[in-house]
């Protein structure tokens, strides 16, 4: 599936998880995953806004993208009880 992006809307972060070195989003786990058209001329960076209406400024991007293949998900198996009901609803579509 080609112009689609994986997003997630992160946890805040605990002063107490937040490791000292690394990248920014180091540590947070996934509250909720959404799916993004892709940008424009850019096919692995989320557009401005979720399927659902979200802003995806502040959300992390997943390094793989949607395979289009009816028996696969588009999101990552191990976060399924946390996927956007209303993003799923659209991408069944």
């Amino acid at each position: 599936m080609s112009g689609i992006v994986v997003v997630y809307e992160l946890e805040q972060p605990a002063a107490a998880r937040t490791p000292a070195a690394g990248p920014p989003d180091a540590g947070r786990l996934p509250r909720r995953v959404h799916a993004a058209p892709a940008a424009p001329g850019w096919p692995d960076a989320a557009g401005p806004r979720t399927l659902c209406g979200k802003d995806t400024f502040a959300m992390a991007t997943e390094r793989r993208t949607p395979s289009g293949s009816p028996e696969e998900p588009w999101y990552p198996g191990e976060y399924a009880s946390v996927v956007c009901p209303d993003c799923d609803a659209v991408m069944e579509i």
